[in-house]
């Protein structure tokens, strides 16, 4: 199930494509004022959802039938020919038939989907059309055969940090959080530490005291920011003093 659900994973884009072309013809609401833009809107997803139901329920009534294979353009032409027509408005309609916007559905009905196979790429946000990397997954479609499902042990819960950070103003120098954490991080001067991992090692203080702390001593060049939450040991090195002139 979840491997044939794979291929229909783009399909909310139809949504969103019928709703603001489709049925918007791609103009922005008419509406003003925040009352009368929500009004439209509800109109809207009210007819969408109509539409849909109807659909539905024309593939329904032929066994075997896939949804996707409605057209959503033809239910909303056949739809506004019976508005401005005003044909059938006072007879009530039959419940055993599925009425003339699904009779046209099923006439016009699209050929089936074929599966979508296309690689995954993530867009440059300098540009569009920028090549993909190589990150070893193929750059042409290919058709999926198979399917590996890795079952990975949860992982262990966390303990608890505290939530009230010990104020260690009045401690020793040896003894203050800065001297010690310092310490930590130059005896690993090449791995990059979590701001949850340091609290956690401690046991003293919050995970906010511990962010804010790491951002301020990074600020100072007492320690590097690798990126979001990530941080390590700075290597320093003295600068060599430019030799002395001989006189």
């Amino acid at each position: 199930m979840l491997a044939a659900l794979y291929h229909e994973r783009w399909e909310h884009e139809s949504a969103y494509y019928a709703l603001r072309h489709t049925l918007g013809q791609g103009r922005p609401l008419r509406s003003g004022d925040p009352v009368g833009v929500e009004q439209e809107m509800w109109a809207q997803l009210t007819l969408y959802q109509a539409l849909r139901t109807v659909m539905v329920q024309a593939a329904e009534s032929r066994p075997g039938t896939d949804p996707d294979r409605c057209g959503f353009t033809i239910a909303l032409q056949a739809a506004r020919d019976l508005v401005v027509q005003a044909a059938g408005i006072a007879t009530v309609p039959d419940a055993s038939t599925i009425g003339v916007i699904g009779q046209r559905v099923l006439a016009g009905l699209l050929p089936p989907r074929r599966p979508r196979v296309s690689t995954r790429k993530v867009r440059s946000s300098v540009s569009r059309y920028a090549e993909r990397q190589d990150d070893g997954r193929p750059d042409r479609s290919r058709t999926v055969t198979c399917l590996y499902v890795a079952i990975l042990e949860p992982a262990h819960e966390q303990p608890a940090l505290p939530a009230v950070s010990r104020d260690d103003r009045i401690a020793t120098y040896s003894q203050r959080r800065r001297h010690r954490i310092l310490d930590l991080l130059h005896e690993e001067p090449g791995r990059p530490w979590r701001p949850r991992d340091i609290a956690a090692r401690f046991g003293d203080v919050t995970l906010e005291t511990m962010y804010r702390q790491l951002n301020r001593w990074a600020a100072n060049g007492l320690i590097h920011k690798l990126g979001p939450g990530l941080y390590t040991a700075t290597q320093w090195s003295p600068t060599p003093l430019p030799p002395a002139e001989i006189r």
